[in-house]
């Protein structure tokens, strides 16, 4: 039994969409080309192996054709369904991290001790973090597009704010843990003097002690990009 082949399944979904499951509906080449950004010429030659493999049947009425698609072709896009939505809810909900704990500058204790962020911190993550980031530097390439990655995900947002002298930048946490041991927030900053191979990460107590590390250490970090936001 042929099985369905790659290039023909996005022509299915767009019969499907026609209402084609039940129903003969008159289609051309041309149209369905068009549809599923192909040529008219593969449109045409899509039909045709489809209809050779039991996937559609084809009426003709003079010029006229109609389509329909059959128990089988129905039968087979079921499954590669239940395949994908399968893999889809039970994909990892974290993006996973690795890299080398580094020395910050002294900055992250200034920051994260000023009553414009303190306040939104204890309101939003529910504690205020100690005072100071754990700096990691990441390892490979993977983990710097991973970070970059995380813009698609919803943040708990800390507005930026402004103290009369300046104005302070906004903060995204994203829920992480810390070598599967530690509660945190892998934070982006929107001014930082880090490049994209730096991540930082703020907890409620401090990291390097609950996790008995030190500058050098490997660290990992799985950040949750399922966040249960609370604005």
């Amino acid at each position: 039994m042929p099985e369905l082949k790659l290039q023909h399944i996005l022509t299915l979904a767009e019969l499907f969409a026609k209402g084609a499951r039940y129903n003969y509906i008159p289609i051309t080449t041309s149209s369905l080309g068009k549809s599923i950004h192909k040529s008219q010429q593969a449109a045409s030659k899509h039909l045709l192996e489809l209809e050779s493999d039991g996937y559609i049947e084809r009426l003709r009425t003079g010029p006229r054709v109609s389509i329909r698609i059959t128990t089988k072709g129905h039968a087979e896009m079921s499954k590669i369904f239940s395949v994908l939505k399968s893999s889809l809810e039970t994909s990892l909900p974290y993006v996973e991290f690795k890299g080398t704990i580094i020395s910050g500058m002294g900055e992250g204790a200034y920051y994260m001790s000023m009553k414009g962020y303190t306040k939104q911190f204890k309101t939003k993550l529910g504690y205020v973090p100690f005072p100071g980031t754990l700096n990691v530097k990441l390892k490979d390439k993977e983990f710097i597009e991973a970070k970059r990655s995380l813009d698609a995900h919803p943040a708990i947002m800390i507005t930026g704010f402004s103290d009369g002298k300046r104005t302070y930048g906004w903060v995204k946490c994203y829920p992480a843990r810390v070598n599967n041991s530690v509660d945190a927030a892998l934070i982006l900053l929107e001014r930082t003097h880090h490049d994209d191979s730096i991540i930082e990460l703020v907890s409620k107590e401090n990291i390097k002690k609950l996790t008995k590390l030190s500058t050098g250490s490997q660290v990992t970090i799985r950040v949750n990009v399922k966040p249960k936001l609370s604005q």
